[in-house]
């Protein structure tokens, strides 16, 4: 009966991915060890979108899919698994992308973990994946998955789009430049972002596509062929201009991977961040259970509140509020977190 199970297993397996067997640089073997593999997707945004429809498609096995954020009507244009029914109902982005993909490879497994990556959960969230994706759109963030990475050993592609401009990096610890020995230090003074710059599509779609594809490499063996990419690799999809910077060796004197002095690992996390896209400030705390059938009732006589069991929104003019069930919260209509603080406490609790 085992040996019959196999058999069937395996003909789905050369039957679905029939096309990509194909390929040479994949064949049997390699789409077994795809099936076999595990991916972890921080971010599930434009790029992080993209990644995990890509990597579900393409067959990878065992995806979790890591994000803190909601889908909104302003995500479509280029956030490929959501629909508007999703918006509409603020589905945290999550749970809306394993669902869409339970729907076209219901052969993997998706995990969704509604969260944000801070120093306090990122083992729990990382731990016992073969590779991890930057689907992000802070550096605080992709600093802390560097800081991650390098002290497991383990590989992680650094990758993001705004405007017209996309940009990805392998990160091999050990062996390549890591985030920290291209960037030494957060970017200073302007910097583009969504709400800046725009975002298109076609930008976020390409550099997806080619992470992905490195992802794809780094299960089915191809450090072992010497076909990873080993630069830091720009595109501008719009004036079609591109650049390389070579990362195939660490620098010397590196805070993470040379001094191993992993200060974001070590923070106590991040109480507010304000988020990419929007006029909003996010609201951490540590697991504090929210009843939403009770907030409801709370805030019901003060505004306007509704909830599934994944959200309650709640508004005020001109202030929104989406609260997640581990208290976090998410205040839009504002940028100064004096203010969304003390939105928080008068409305859910100091």
């Amino acid at each position: 009966m085992t040996s019959l199970r196999q058999g069937v297993e395996k003909e789905k397996i050369d039957e679905r991915y029939s096309r990509q067997i194909l390929f040479r640089g994949i064949g049997a073997e390699g789409q077994r060890r795809l099936v076999a593999g595990r991916i972890a997707i921080v971010g599930c945004g434009a790029t992080g979108s993209a990644l995990a429809s890509l990597l579900a498609r393409a067959g990878v096995g065992a995806l979790r899919i890591i994000d803190r954020d909601y889908v909104e009507l302003s995500n479509l244009q280029r956030q490929s698994l959501f629909d508007e029914k999703d918006a509409a109902e603020s589905l945290p982005k999550a749970i809306a992308a394993a669902r869409k993909i339970a729907a076209f490879n219901s052969e993997i497994v998706v995990e969704a973990r509604v969260e944000d990556v801070v120093p306090g959960n990122i083992k729990v969230l990382l731990e016992g994946m073969d590779v991890i994706i930057d689907g992000t759109d802070n550096f605080e963030t992709r600093y802390l998955v560097n800081d991650f990475a390098v002290e497991a050993s383990l590989p992680w592609i650094y990758s993001a789009a705004v405007g017209s401009y996309g940009v990805t990096l392998n990160v091999l610890p050990g062996k390549t430049a890591c985030l920290a020995c291209i960037f030494p230090d957060t970017p200073r003074g302007m910097v583009e972002t969504c709400e800046t710059s725009g975002i298109l599509n076609t930008a976020v779609n390409m550099v997806a596509s080619v992470a992905a594809t490195e992802a794809v490499k780094l299960l089915v063996g191809g450090e072992a062929l010497g076909k990873l990419r080993k630069t830091l690799w720009s595109f501008d999809v719009w004036t079609n201009e591109q650049a390389e910077i070579a990362a195939g060796k660490p620098r010397a004197g590196c805070r993470a991977c040379g001094e191993r002095d992993f200060v974001h690992l070590a923070g106590e996390g991040r109480p507010h961040i304000t988020m990419c896209g929007r006029n909003s400030v996010q609201i951490h705390e540590r697991a504090r259970p929210i009843d939403f059938a009770e907030m409801q009732r709370r805030l019901e006589t003060l505004g306007v509140v509704r909830h599934n069991e994944f959200v309650l929104k709640f508004w005020r003019e001109p202030y929104e509020m989406t609260l997640f069930p581990d208290g976090r919260a998410i205040i839009k209509g504002t940028t100064d977190t004096g203010v969304a603080r003390s939105l928080y406490a008068r409305y859910v609790g100091s």
